[in-house]
């Protein structure tokens, strides 16, 4: 069985499998009070004037106590990271990577003027909104209560929250940002006019995306490069030697009809 579940983990895409697991050692470790909450939340202060950098990824890796919210965040961000790094940015990994820098990045500075604490769930949001708009045909079934399609998945899950008495200011950060994401690389380069805002780095490409493999040339680019391949017909007009017939008959220098031969006899005189 521990064969089986280690199979089935290392299955997990590369980059569902290390945000899902960081994001359940980081809560194991607050349950087993290796670390406390205080030490995770963000903090732009702590950051910039104590230098405690590493609260810019805590804050994305904490959901709260062992409890049904823990839960139905973990589900969530396991199934709809996993659906999009199999889906549409299968084989993108550095794409998928880069997507998470950008999202990280403009959410921090949402969070400068949000006052929010812990972005995890923000960043939950964000991957669900941009599933959703780029599936707009699929039906969802919200706990056997609602049917809708999948784009109003986002606003469903901020309803649902609004009925716990939660704050909807996280959900609206990650719809947001979200909507930035799938509006520059989905929509707007696809306007007259526009072009792709967001192109991955190739330091991320090279981390990431398989090389190509270096010596393989395609058929056609191998009979480009062939050096001493010439037609026949070429061949035959590079002959040095080559004359034709009547280009030899032209250039005789001794040939001269009987009659030009004639004209040149001294004349006799008859009288």
């Amino acid at each position: 069985m521990a064969h089986s579940f280690t199979q089935e983990y290392f299955q997990i895409p590369v980059v569902t499998r290390a945000y899902t697991t960081a994001c359940v050692l980081t809560t194991a470790a607050v349950q087993l009070d290796v670390i406390t909450p205080f030490q995770l939340y963000f903090n732009p202060d702590l950051i910039i004037r104590r230098y405690q950098i590493w609260r810019l990824i805590t804050s994305f890796l904490f959901f709260g106590s062992l409890g049904f919210s823990f839960v139905f965040n973990i589900i969530f961000l396991y199934r709809y990271c996993r659906m999009l790094e199999e889906g549409c940015f299968r084989g993108r990994t550095a794409d998928f990577v880069f997507m998470f820098l950008f999202g990280g990045a403009v959410m921090t500075l949402f969070g400068l003027f949000a006052n929010v604490f812990f972005l995890g769930q923000a960043f939950i949001i964000m991957l669900v909104y941009v599933w959703s708009r780029r599936h707009p045909l699929i039906r969802m079934n919200f706990f056997g209560l609602l049917n809708f399609q999948a784009p109003f998945l986002p606003w469903v899950l901020m309803g649902f929250s609004l009925l716990l008495g939660n704050s909807i200011v996280v959900d609206l950060l990650g719809i947001s940002v979200g909507h930035m994401y799938y509006f520059l690389e989905d929509v707007f380069p696809n306007q007259p006019g526009g072009k792709k805002l967001l192109a991955t780095p190739e330091l991320l490409r090279a981390m990431f995306d398989a090389p190509e493999e270096p010596d393989y040339h395609p058929l056609h680019d191998q009979q480009q490069e062939e050096p001493d391949y010439r037609p026949l017909h070429d061949q035959q007009q590079e002959e040095p030697d080559y004359h034709p017939l009547h280009d030899q008959q032209q250039e005789e220098p001794d040939y001269r009809p009987l009659h030009d031969q004639q004209p040149e006899e001294e004349p006799h005189d008859l009288h």
